[in-house]
């Protein structure tokens, strides 16, 4: 590590030069760490990760407060969407209703994620929780107008922006090298296997109550993650520097950028990252395709769930199994890998082939487990919780786009015509990615785990 140093707006965002962060004095002073919570150095085991990460109760707690938010996403998806659906009696009312779900992170992402790095990153994460637990309760309010069950759903996903960047970066202050690695990893795989289980309960869970009812227990899960996060994280200060010093919110949503696309790591991780928004248009048009093939909504169910099993399925033994060096190194293949197998499409595969193919393009995905760990690990410590934010809402601003303009071709072509051509533009850009990361990925691994 070298010696850090001052300069410009230095605190919050450290300036650049041989590809390496110039990580700035920290002027707060943390509590002795525990045994528990000493840093993990290059010469750990790497495969004791998810042992040693589920050791740490403040871990667990992280843990089960994203689990608990994922499943009032899911729930309070489907719950609104039946809620609009028997309002209106309109399928496009219920559509435009999911659909709005995808436009707050173009909002949240570059304007709340700095959240994380100006307060402390504890606050942030119980706020958005209980902010987000009114505006849903307020969605089962009887009589509502439908401009207003959607503004309430449109504001009521904002917060979650600044509670995973929060979330993400308050974690690098739990575990730290693989041991954040494990634990992002557990994270992950969470919700991948919490969109298998939420989408299969889901509807049995709102045909089983009332929608309003189902909506008001949304709000009690947001409630119920912030208590746990209340309960069991135990406060941290600021990121941010001394008081007079300390950058303000706009000065931290400018510079988030620059931070990640004049960096060549974080540029290069977050576009590997964005390339989801290829590998998903096989899920944004499932329903015309399994049409095409004579099949219903279960054969577009079983085509939606393939990648998030391939996903489970690798994402585990890649980070269980595989030396991390070898395995960052690995990011630019994996990468193309996942994006290859769409175009098979141009050979009209059956449904059989076109969830073994899906399930292998989940497999190469689970990619994306270890791109976002090395992202934040490599995110200079201050300004860690706007870069995530900023990278994750542009993963779901790229998922969004991708199926949505899919969809528009898919209304004049075939869908497998759609699903080649995003198969062949995903494998050109990973392909594209893959040379620079391979120059940069040693650095990485060095940066993941140098201790802050």
């Amino acid at each position: 590590m070298r010696d850090p140093r001052a300069g410009g707006f230095g605190h919050g965002i450290p300036r650049q030069s041989d590809g390496r962060h110039e990580r700035l004095p920290a002027f707060e002073v943390p509590d002795p760490p525990t045994a528990a919570e000493t840093v993990e150095t290059p010469r750990s085991d790497w495969r004791n990760g998810y042992r040693d990460v589920l050791r740490l109760g403040e871990f667990r707690a992280l843990w089960l407060a994203h689990a608990l938010s994922m499943t009032g996403n899911y729930l309070l998806n489907i719950a609104v969407a039946v809620l609009v659906y028997q309002r209106t009696d309109s399928a496009l009312a219920a559509g435009l209703t999911l659909a709005l779900t995808f436009l707050p992170p173009l909002i949240a992402g570059p304007l709340l994620s700095g959240l994380a790095d100006l307060l402390p990153r504890r606050r942030v994460m119980i706020a958005s929780d209980v902010v987000r637990a009114a505006l849903v309760m307020c969605i089962g309010v009887p009589g509502l107008p439908l401009a207003v069950i959607w503004l309430l759903l449109f504001c009521s996903v904002l917060p979650t922006i600044p509670f995973g960047a929060a979330r993400a970066a308050l974690l690098t202050q739990i575990a730290q090298g693989e041991r954040f690695v494990a634990g992002s990893t557990l994270i992950n795989l969470t919700s991948q296997a919490g969109s298998l289980v939420g989408l299969a309960l889901g509807g049995v869970v709102i045909a089983l109550v009332d929608a309003r009812f189902a909506v008001f227990c949304n709000g009690l899960a947001f409630l119920a993650s912030a208590a746990i996060v209340a309960l069991w994280v135990r406060p941290r200060p600021a990121p941010a520097a001394r008081e007079s010093e300390r950058p303000t919110l706009w000065q931290i949503t400018r510079e988030g950028p620059r931070l990640v696309f004049t960096d060549p790591r974080l540029r290069t991780l977050a576009l590997l990252a964005w390339l989801a928004g290829c590998y998903i248009v096989p899920y944004g048009v499932a329903t015309p395709m399994a049409a095409e093939i004579g099949g219903g909504p279960a054969t577009a169910g079983l085509v939606m769930a393939a990648p998030a099993i391939g996903a489970v399925l690798g994402g585990l033994p890649l980070t269980r199994m595989v030396p991390p060096p070898v395995r960052t190194r690995l990011l630019g293949l994996l990468a193309v890998v996942a994006s290859f197998p769409l175009t098979v499409w141009v050979l009209e595969p059956p449904l059989w082939a076109m969830v073994l193919l899906l399930v292998v393009s989940g497999m190469a995905a689970s990619y994306q487990f270890v791109a976002n760990a090395t992202f934040v690990l490599c995110a200079p410590p201050v300004g860690r919780g706007t870069a995530f934010g900023l990278v994750a809402a542009g993963l779901q601003v790229a998922q969004g786009v991708g199926i949505a303009v899919a969809s528009l071709m898919v209304e004049y072509v075939g869908t497998h015509l759609v699903v080649t051509v995003a198969g062949v533009v995903g494998t050109a850009g990973a392909a594209a990615l893959a040379l620079p990361w391979s120059r940069l990925s040693a650095g990485a691994v060095k940066m993941m785990h140098d201790p802050e």
